[in-house]
């Protein structure tokens, strides 16, 4: 896992679905023919009844991020990572924390959630915020149907 973004890496937004896992395995196929490594980015919160001063617990929230970050590549690739694919966790909300790391990348890649029938022609509330604010070009991939192969 990395700390920091490289300005030529493609950034791929993670959350564990079958669209974010479709997403990575896009990136990994373009950066091949783009020459720019990829970054999985998970972006992980603590849930607001957590921040209380009065709650109880000890539930390791990035752990659990990198868990499902961890999952979601191996989901993609297998134990077989590509060579230029970094993994980093990133805290806060997806829209912001997404929009930022468009200010530093050539590319941001994201799944699109779909709901099926005529309401799947809709983007999710990330995907449209990244689309419609992102400071570089986005590509919104579309999780293969069941029964289809993945490219």
């Amino acid at each position: 896992m990395t700390s920091k973004q490289d300005p030529r890496a493609i950034v791929v937004g993670v959350d564990g679905s079958e669209p974010s896992i479709a997403a990575l395995r896009e990136a990994a196929g373009l950066s091949i023919r783009l020459g720019a490594p990829v970054q999985a980015l998970l972006c992980w919160s603590i849930p607001t009844f957590y921040q209380v001063p009065y709650s109880v617990g000890t539930f390791d929230f990035k752990g659990a991020a990198q868990g499902i970050l961890d999952t979601a590549i191996e989901a993609a690739f297998g134990m077989d990572w590509p060579e230029n694919l970094t993994a980093r966790l990133k805290q806060g909300p997806p829209r912001q924390s997404l929009i930022e790391a468009s200010k530093e990348t050539p590319l941001l890649v994201l799944g699109r959630r779909g709901f099926g029938g005529f309401t799947g022609l809709l983007m999710g509330s990330v995907s449209s915020a990244c689309a419609s604010r992102a400071h570089c070009p986005v590509l919104i991939v579309h999780a293969p149907m069941l029964g289809e192969n993945h490219v």
